[in-house]
């Protein structure tokens, strides 16, 4: 949650701190801010609201000659949007910019209170400010100020810092917040996502935690923890910035939809050998899976519905106990775990908060951990015992699509791998599964997306509703979480997902006349099941859409409107039922008029607790 983007160089430094604010806006947009030095000293412009409103405040300065400065957008933690609270924050002789949460701040707040600084927000930052402001005043070293600040914070934070009379010089530290530096042909950068860096250049480093970084166009230098300095290795990304544009697409959001064929296909192919799954590549050995006799699967919102298919996955395909855990809760109450239990943390951006604490649990009581992870060198990935990537590539929609199909193609083959080496699985089983996931699902998608028209005019029946109610049995029932969840997000209707079982037991009261319902009935042992909670839920009044394979939907069915989808293979019509739920919350929320990239009071990277 929050961008940063900082530079320092030859180059006037505003065209670029904007450019990156407006690439970094997903990951948060209640108010935006930057500064900049020049010859007078530090300019410090910032608002409510998004890089419009910034830009139009700049075009009234003139600050073209400045080369070096810090920006960022902000998700709002302590204290609501405001100018005020928008950062950088700047106390003294500091000026700095922060992602994460200071959880003691209230403690530093009074104790520079009563040495007589005055804050004029509410925000934890500001704080933090203070504090190394502090710290600079006695040692006059801005290294040792901001070492021995951070040394008395608790919490997490990414900190771009500026010293009034160090002009040109940009100073970073970061602790449990992602940050990374790279370097231009017209100077160095400071940045806290990659995306936001493409722009400008390809070649980057990862900032470890407790490194600090300082910047200057000359050069950029690393202190470690024990003091040691040297000089970044610097790693070229294969990125490009057209990959972050919208490529002529109306939202990010339709755009990564139709990037989602494509993306499965990609996260597979390089786990196929001779049509079977290995990983190999990844580092996995067929040895691997023998150990392993039960998973525990840790993620949040959408790759936490991911990992709910991916237990029906590893229990029927793998042939091992597997349950699925919400990563805010797991370290507090942490499951018992046999030995040789695996703990699988998913997580797109490869920074969340609650998700990389879980695994830091797993790791601190002997227990072994993958990751699947789409963002490459992130914290999860690299502290992970093993990780595989998955190959969406930039997603910059705060609403995850091809993100989460991605992971689940890659759970798909991760059961078929631990199935098959472990002999659960037959050599014409494990080809079959895999052919499914890597020619099937894409084709199912691909085609779902071409019957873009017939869903919008589904989504003319979901847009006037205040409720939906989403329902499906075993895998489709989780697919029915992740259905609610992509309405809700970017529709802001309210929507919820039932076992369609658990009807009758309180919650079909909340049926009448009218209310949508759509039900998702991709298993065909199930169908005859999930077709009897479709009559009880029409009989009610409901508008029923039910999502199901195209041979099934023949004859008499008692929904009101059905959706056929493709059925060539059990994961076929999974993913067509993913890209259809997918397609339909997209459609309702731009006939509501919503803003599906950025919905309100959401950020792309949950990067506090």
């Amino acid at each position: 949650m929050c961008g940063i983007i900082g530079y320092t160089g030859s180059s006037n430094a505003l065209p670029k701190i904007t450019k990156g604010l407006s690439v970094l806006e997903y990951r948060g947009y209640d108010s935006v801010g930057l500064a900049a030095t020049t010859e007078e000293g530090i300019v410090t412009v910032k608002c409510r609201g998004r890089i419009g409103a910034l830009e139009e405040r700049l075009t009234a300065l003139s600050l073209e000659g400045c080369t070096s400065g810090i920006g960022h957008t902000r998700w709002a933690t302590h204290g609501g949007p405001s100018d005020r609270n928008a950062h950088p924050h700047q106390v003294g002789r500091v000026t700095l910019v922060h992602n994460g949460i200071i959880e003691n701040y209230k403690e530093i707040k009074a104790e520079m209170s009563a040495n007589g600084v005055e804050f004029l927000s509410e925000t934890d930052t500001e704080a933090a400010a203070a504090l190394i402001d502090a710290c600079y005043a006695a040692s006059g070293d801005p290294v040792a100020a901001i070492l021995q600040a951070t040394a008395r914070m608790k919490g997490s934070y990414a900190f771009g810092v500026l010293f009034e009379d160090r002009p040109g010089e940009v100073f970073a530290i970061r602790q449990g917040s992602p940050l990374l530096l790279a370097r231009g042909a017209d100077g160095f950068y400071l940045a806290s996502d990659l995306t936001a860096l493409l722009p400008f250049t390809t070649e980057y480093r990862c900032l470890e935690e407790g490194e600090l970084a300082h910047l200057s166009p000359d050069g950029a230098v690393l202190l470690r923890a024990g003091g040691e300095k040297i000089i970044p290795a610097w790693i070229r990304s294969t990125m490009t910035p057209e990959s972050a544009q919208k490529g002529g697409f109306a939202h990010f959001m339709c755009k990564e939809m139709h990037e989602e064929p494509e993306a499965v296909r990609k996260s597979v192919s390089s786990r196929i050998r001779e049509g079977l799954p290995d990983f190999s590549a990844d580092g996995i050995t067929v040895d691997f899976w023998r150990q392993i006799t039960g998973v525990q699967i840790v993620a949040c919102g959408s790759a936490m519905h991911a990992g709910l298919v991916g237990i029906d996955l590893l229990e029927r395909v793998a042939g091992i106990p597997a349950t699925c855990h919400i990563a805010s809760e797991y370290r507090y109450h942490p499951p018992l775990a046999a030995e040789g239990t695996l703990v699988l943390v998913i997580s797109q951006s490869g920074e969340t908060a609650d998700t990389l604490a879980a695994l830091r649990y797993a790791k601190s009581v002997g227990l072994p951990t993958l990751a699947i992870v789409n963002a490459v060198e992130t914290t999860i990935a690299r502290e992970a015992d093993r990780c595989v990537y998955t190959y969406a590539g930039p997603e910059i929609a705060v609403a995850t699509t091809k993100g989460y199909c991605t992971q689940l193609s890659v759970l798909y083959m991760l059961a078929a791998a631990i199935g098959h080496g472990c002999g659960r699985l037959s050599d014409t089983d494990a080809r079959a599964l895999v052919r499914a996931v890597s020619e099937d699902a894409p084709a199912a998608m691909a085609e779902i997306l071409s019957r873009r028209e017939e869903l919008c005019e589904l989504a003319r029946v979901l847009a006037p509703h205040d409720h939906v109610f989403y329902i499906g049995r075993g895998v489709d029932f989780a697919m029915s979480e992740e259905g609610a969840l992509k309405l809700k997000e970017i529709s802001y209707i309210h929507a919820e997902a039932y076992a369609a079982g658990e009807l009758k037991h309180g919650t079909i009261s909340l049926v009448e006349e009218g209310t949508p319902v759509i039900a998702i009935a991709t298993e065909r042992a199930l169908y005859d099941k999930t077709e009897s909670n479709v009559r009880e839920v029409q009989s009610r009044g409901a508008h029923v859409i039910l999502l199901c394979p195209a041979d099934m939907a023949r004859g008499e069915v008692s929904a009101t409107d059905v959706v056929p989808l493709p059925h060539g293979s059990e994961a076929a019509t999974l993913f067509a039922a993913l890209a259809t739920v997918q397609l339909l919350a997209y459609e309702t929320a731009a006939l509501r008029g919503c803003d599906i990239d950025r919905p309100r009071n959401l950020a792309k990277s949950v990067t506090v607790e």
